[in-house]
């Protein structure tokens, strides 16, 4: 008599791959929503950190640029819903001068000069004791006595000096008490807008009477973006430049009070720049 073999099989019972697949969901659940918090930890604190770069570059950059800045040069203006924008001269070269034509002496051909440590570039102006920005801004370069002139050319007589030629014969309205000049070439602004961007003109190549807008300037294809993020409030705007003025015993000052946020963090800047008042 054949004797009958028991035959056992190996696996897994419905419940066991049930309880393996809920015990598998709770595990990729939690590293999932592990992953994700982290992911979303890293970009948030990854967008503010560009935010706080961005605002420090730009205050930064503002600071050394308006503390370069020709004296009287500054000046202000916003449209109250859209913008506000700081203007300046920055100073291309400084040195004092030896000899120029003043009033009432004569007008001559020639000044002689010392050579600033940053050179002479004859298609640079000559500006000497600006005390009111009108003084640059509504200056006439080409005419032959004021403030602000063209220059043609200049050569070295040593090291130290320099005789500057004018293509006819000019005079300076008057004399600085220090002896000193500027060369200047282009203004300079800074604009914040509404919708939280902060845009640098430079690419402008003449001086205007009345302070240009963004759109006098170029707009936004002729600057250069250097934040984002700044908030303005559309109610009440609150703009964060304020200039005041420099007097005989008081520097010009400039307040930047800049807010930024970001991802519901909102952080402000409270900057004051000094402009030396001695032209």
């Amino acid at each position: 008599m054949l004797g009958l073999k028991e035959v056992r099989s190996s696996g897994f019972t419905l419940v066991e791959m049930v309880m393996v697949i809920i015990i598998l969901g709770v595990l990729v659940l939690g590293v999932s929503s592990f992953v994700i918090l982290g992911t979303r930890i890293f970009v948030e604190s990854t967008s503010v950190d560009q935010v706080l770069s961005q605002s420090r570059f730009v205050m930064e950059r503002m600071t050394r640029e308006i503390r370069n800045a020709v004296p009287n040069s500054l000046r202000v203006t916003n449209n109250p819903a859209t913008f506000q924008c700081i203007e300046f001269v920055p100073i291309q070269g400084s040195a004092s001068y030896l000899d120029i034509p003043i009033a009432p002496a004569a007008s001559a051909l020639t000044a002689t000069v010392m050579i600033p440590s940053q050179g002479i570039n004859p298609a640079q102006q000559m500006l000497v004791y600006p005390l009111l920005p009108e003084h640059i801004y509504s200056a006439t370069p080409i005419a032959t006595e004021g403030r602000l002139l063209d220059i043609a050319s200049f050569a070295d007589i040593d090291t130290n000096t320099t005789t500057i030629t004018f293509d006819r014969a000019v005079r300076f309205s008057e004399a600085s008490p220090r002896s000193r000049f500027f060369m200047v070439r282009n203004a300079v602004s800074y604009c914040f807008f509404a919708n939280g961007n902060i845009r640098r003109y430079n690419s402008y190549n003449m001086f205007r009477v009345t302070q240009p807008t963004p759109d006098q300037m170029g707009g936004d294809a002729a600057s250069a973006l250097m934040a984002e993020s700044v908030v303005i409030s559309d109610t009440s705007p609150i703009w964060p430049i304020s200039y005041t003025p420099g007097t005989l015993s008081n520097n010009a000052v400039v307040q930047l009070t800049p807010q930024f946020a970001v991802n519901e963090q909102a952080f402000q800047y409270q900057h004051q720049v000094q402009v030396v008042n001695v032209p």
